[in-house]
């Protein structure tokens, strides 16, 4: 019977729960009620946790009240996405409430998960049941009664973690979206792993972290003289395929052909592909042939290699870099998310002065907001987070910093324009906010992309690889042709007031192929102006806005 725990052990509980939660990462993604290749949840609390765990290693005495703030500070720094915000909320609250003490009793424990549920609900301006919030709200209020009944602290985490399961089994009752997409909150299921991985720890089971991790590095300076010119195939795409239908070494005659660098692994239905291509997007769609994808990373190697030529510049000019620094500031400055080489030169072209790469499927973190506006010299900065899930990290650098900063709540590109039109440079900072947040409500916007499962949403039957429009929030369609869904989309979003459309065409559709869908759509919508521009954008075929 384990009636109080130490420093040591809160320590050993939070490393095993966190690598619980990251060996299991892409089962968390995998909960996504849209059947979309942007499953992030666990991804961003995995990132998020791990910013805390960093930071917990650096004290080196097991002190519980300094184990809380590095916790707290670190998952703080490092919260991407919603997900991952509310849970450096919870971290924070137990780690306030843990503060000053040298041992935790099942009390303890409990009374810092409750404050824990409230610092969360107090971030979160319009909680929404049937998400992580419930799980740590029902689970906590739970705890208190348990553990006035219980002083075992092992006996005690058992029970949290059986009514922590059966909360996360709720989830569906209350939120139709996840009932209709016949699956459980990501975010709870998140935090439910933690908690188990929690009591493995106390019960001698440790979990350790599965990644792959180097126990050696080495730093090599080298003389950067690769040009843009030399990289042949543009895009590092990498994916897991979950099969039963096609061995790695067929996959691996199937994928020579789109690329170089091809590695291609197999294990017990699992395939591990990585390879060079110019076209991420019809890889993607052979895999799907095949089975359901884990995971996808799609990285463009040519704008890697130019921000590190230009990384690499700025750092031989840091002395005329700092003295910049000190001339007068302007009035106002503007921080951007953007994914996509068109669109962030679109944000340039808006005056935009500092954008964050970073959207679906990559989070930029809280700390990410904080170095961005560290960089910016102006009276007033204005942050567009262009992603629902990027709104709250903006909030919380907002609150972390010194500065004054507005966040413009855009959930996308369509509405970030649409209020960078509405500024007004003669304008005070507080007219110019109540403009451009108005502004949001007079944009509809869509998106076309692929599902990675079957599901029925909407009425609608999706079917594994198939095209999907996403309109306003909802899958409104589904099928096997790219532009027949895009016209699709943009019917159910255009009314009598509609003046423009506005499409910009991803990394995957060439030129041509959209010029031949702005041709048609102006002869569907006679009345309307049809706009098209680069987006350059992964994932997605077409971002929409009609206004």
């Amino acid at each position: 019977m384990i009636q109080n725990i130490d420093g040591k052990q809160v320590r050993d509980m939070f490393v095993s729960g966190a690598n619980n939660l990251k060996n299991h990462k892409d089962l968390v993604d995998k909960l996504n009620v849209f059947p979309v290749p942007d499953g992030d949840t666990g991804t961003n609390m995995s990132l998020t946790i791990s910013c805390a765990i960093k930071e917990l290693n650096k004290v080196e005495q097991d002190d519980i009240g300094q184990l809380g703030k590095a916790l707290s500070k670190g998952s703080l720094m490092g919260a991407r996405g919603n997900s991952g915000v509310i849970l450096s909320q919870i971290i924070r609250g137990i780690a306030k409430s843990i503060e000053g003490k040298e041992i935790l009793n099942s009390m303890d424990i409990a009374e810092a998960l409750k404050n824990g549920s409230d610092t969360a609900y107090k971030a979160v301006i319009k909680p929404v049941e049937g998400t992580i919030l419930t799980v740590v709200r029902e689970s906590s209020d739970y705890a208190l009664k348990a553990a006035a009944l219980e002083e075992d602290v092992i006996e005690f985490m058992k029970l949290l973690v059986k009514e922590a399961n059966n909360s996360l089994d709720r989830t569906p009752e209350l939120l139709h979206a996840l009932k209709e997409a016949g699956v459980v909150d990501s975010g709870g299921k998140g935090l439910v792993l933690v908690y188990e991985g929690m009591l493995k720890s106390l019960e001698g089971q440790f979990v350790e972290s599965q990644e792959i991790q180097t126990t050696e590095t080495t730093s090599v300076q080298v003389e950067n003289r690769l040009s843009t010119e030399d990289i042949k195939f543009q895009y590092c795409t990498e994916f897991i395929l979950e099969t039963d239908k096609i061995s790695d070494l067929k996959m691996r005659d199937i994928m020579i052909k789109y690329g170089d660098s091809l590695v291609v692994v197999g294990d017990d239905g699992i395939i591990k592909v990585h390879v060079h291509t110019n076209t991420p997007g019809t890889v993607l769609q052979e895999a799907l042939a095949y089975g359901q994808l884990l995971t996808i990373k799609i990285e463009n190697m040519k704008l890697q290699h130019e921000n590190k030529v230009i990384k690499d510049a700025q750092e031989d000019k840091e002395v005329s870099e700092q003295a910049a620094v000190s001339e007068e500031p302007k009035e106002f400055g503007f921080i951007a998310t953007s994914m996509g080489q068109g669109l962030a030169k679109i944000f340039k072209d808006f005056g935009v002065d500092h954008i964050i790469e970073g959207g679906q499927t990559m989070n930029p973190s809280t700390e990410d907001f904080m170095n961005a506006i560290e960089k910016m010299n102006a009276h007033n900065i204005i942050i567009l987070p262009n992603n629902s899930n990027i709104i709250m990290a903006a909030n919380q650098a907002k609150d972390l910093s010194d500065k004054n900063i507005i966040v413009i709540p855009t959930k996308n590109v369509s509405q970030a324009f649409a209020a960078l039109v509405n500024f007004d440079a003669d304008l005070t900072i507080e007219e110019n906010e109540a403009n451009m947040v108005e502004a949001l409500s007079t944009v509809k916007s869509g998106q076309v992309t692929y599902a990675v499962r079957n599901t029925v949403i909407n009425d609608v039957e999706v079917k594994e690889g198939n095209i999907i429009g996403l309109g306003e929030g909802k899958l409104l369609s589904a099928g096997d042709n790219i532009d027949e869904i895009t016209t699709n989309l943009i019917e159910s979003l255009v009314d009598e007031d509609s003046a423009i459309i506005t499409l910009f065409y991803g990394e995957d559709i060439k030129e041509e192929q959209a010029e031949a869908l702005r041709e048609s759509l102006e002869e569907k919508f006679e009345d309307i102006d049809i706009e098209l521009y680069y987006g350059g954008q992964p994932i997605y075929y077409y971002l929409v806005s009609v206004e």
